[in-house]
């Protein structure tokens, strides 16, 4: 199973872990599997069917563009983090 870590504001939802274990072949996979363990993660994480804008997801240390098509191994890591913008010049 993939190893999802969890940002400090949805450890609350997952009983204050860090990091829990996951399957998904996707990461929409992973998230709809998160959201049957732990209620309430897929509303901060997913809106009209995408990643929010301003979350990123990285597997295997990569932060990868594909959003929720991404592919995950059963021992790949994955970390949910906010964006980073930037400011005007």
């Amino acid at each position: 199973m993939a190893t999802v870590y969890l940002p400090t504001l949805l450890r609350p939802l997952a009983g204050g872990r860090e990091s829990v274990q996951v399957e998904g072949a996707t990461v929409r996979q992973i998230i709809d599997n998160l959201e049957q363990q732990h209620p309430g993660i897929k509303e901060r994480l997913v809106e009209n069917n995408r990643l929010k804008p301003n979350i990123s997801v990285a597997v295997d240390n990569e932060i990868l563009p594909l959003g929720l098509i991404e592919s995950v191994n059963p021992d790949s890591e994955i970390h949910f983090v906010q964006a980073i913008t930037g400011g005007k010049n």
